[in-house]
C-alpha cells in the first residue's frame, strides 16, 4: 500500500511559512515566492531596508551651516 504524497504546489498558511529578521529594521518577515532560489542569501525584507544600509550616516557637525 503506497503512501499518498502531496501535490507540490500545495497552499501553505503564512503562519508555517519560514522567518527571518531584517538586519536593517530588525522586523520579523516570510518567505516569499521570488525568493525560492535564494532565501539563504536573503537578509532585508525590502528594497528600502537593502538601501538603508548602503548610505552612510551623516554626522551631527556635517548638518551645520
Amino acid at each position: 500500500m503506497a503512501k499518498k504524497s502531496e501535490p507540490k504546489n500545495t497552499m501553505r498558511k503564512k503562519a508555517d511559512l519560514p522567518q527571518k529578521i531584517c538586519a536593517s529594521c530588525h522586523r520579523p518577515f516570510s518567505w516569499r515566492k521570488k525568493w525560492k532560489d535564494n532565501w539563504d542569501q536573503v537578509k532585508y525584507c525590502s528594497q528600502r531596508c537593502q538601501g538603508k544600509r548602503a548610505q552612510p550616516t551623516q554626522s551631527a557637525d556635517c548638518n551645520t551651516q
